[in-house]
């Protein structure tokens, strides 16, 4: 039996991918809606990066304007994408101040981020509550922490997103105790 020796590896030409144009922009943007939820400052960012990488071919192109035409069609709808968002990272415990922060960094504008972040203010105890159960602060520990480790633990939280205040109530709870008085 014929093995090729390990050092001669078979040479096949990969074909050039061809440039883009208006139509293939547009089904490349297509094919990312409906995989991805997404917002259209993310989606622009993401042709053009396309389009940095394959190339160009035709008349001007204009990201910006699919994404617009996407948004009239409702296949990106950035409040829903912040709203999920926000929802989603409550759930892991996220305060306030990382959800801003990444609603900043999706491309959200002005208007959808003050309408969304009312909502998160309103969830601040719960959100830090679900937090400090997740990493075992607080209330939620099997037993007390010393003074370095709830000083590490407020770390964490205010890391979070969450208030110093907050924190530090939480944390500073002994474990089992109520925390009726936070929600």
């Amino acid at each position: 039996m014929y093995q090729r020796p390990k050092n001669q590896t078979p040479t096949r030409e990969k074909k050039p991918i061809p440039p883009l144009d208006s139509a293939a922009l547009e089904r490349i943007a297509l094919r990312y809606v409906e995989r991805f939820s997404t917002t259209r400052a993310k989606l622009v960012a993401y042709l053009v990066r396309k389009v940095r990488e394959r190339g160009w071919e035709g008349p001007e192109r204009d990201p910006a304007g699919i994404a617009e035409k996407f948004a009239e069609l409702g296949y990106v709808n950035d409040r829903a994408f912040g709203e999920a968002r926000a929802v989603a990272m409550a759930r892991r415990g996220l305060g306030q101040r990382r959800v801003a922060g990444v609603l900043r960094q999706s491309g959200l504008n002005e208007d959808d981020t003050a309408a969304i972040v009312p909502g998160v203010e309103e969830r601040a105890v719960e959100t830090a509550l679900a937090f400090a159960k997740r990493r075992r602060f607080g209330p939620f520990a099997l037993q007390q922490a010393d003074a370095p480790l709830r000083e590490k633990q407020i770390a964490a939280m205010i890391r979070g997103g969450h208030g110093f205040t907050i924190a530090r109530k939480i944390v500073n709870l002994m474990p089992g105790e109520s925390f009726e008085t936070f929600v």
